[in-house]
């Protein structure tokens, strides 16, 4: 999931700060930009965790073009950041957040399938199950 986030833009003698929209009270900050952002994605994931084991939704992405526009579609609060802010986009792997993984049967369509086995014969890594479950996740969260 791809949540946008607001950085406040540290120097030397600041730090960077991160604020996150769809996350009320999440934020984080770090002594460089790529600091920031990887506290930034640890809070969101914490955060997502929390809600998870309270068995409560946690929030889908904002679109950034809202946000930036001052546009709100979540119907929170507009508290918009100074001029001086940047936007930048975390992508979040929530997959790992999930219940225990269930083994399914599905059926596929066969070209489908050969073209699914082809992808993650080219990527290390990868697997059936973790393309279809992204695959799936991005349409719901959509």
């Amino acid at each position: 999931m791809r949540y946008p986030v607001v950085i406040e833009t540290g120097n030397d003698k600041t730090a960077f700060g991160v604020v996150v929209p769809d996350f009320p009270g999440v934020f984080s900050a770090g002594d460089t930009l790529d600091e920031a952002l990887r506290n930034a994605e640890e809070a969101i994931l914490f955060a997502i965790e929390d809600m998870v084991n309270e068995g409560k939704d946690f929030p889908d992405a904002s679109n950034v073009a809202d946000l930036v526009s001052g546009k709100d579609p979540k119907g929170g609060p507009k508290h918009f950041p100074p001029a001086r802010w940047v936007w930048h986009v975390i992508d979040v792997d929530t997959s790992r957040l999930t219940a225990k993984a269930v083994r399914v049967n599905i059926t596929v369509p066969e070209p489908l399938l050969k073209m699914i086995d082809r992808y993650v014969a080219e990527h290390p890594g990868e697997s059936r199950s973790g393309i279809l479950v992204r695959g799936a996740q991005a349409i719901i969260h959509r």
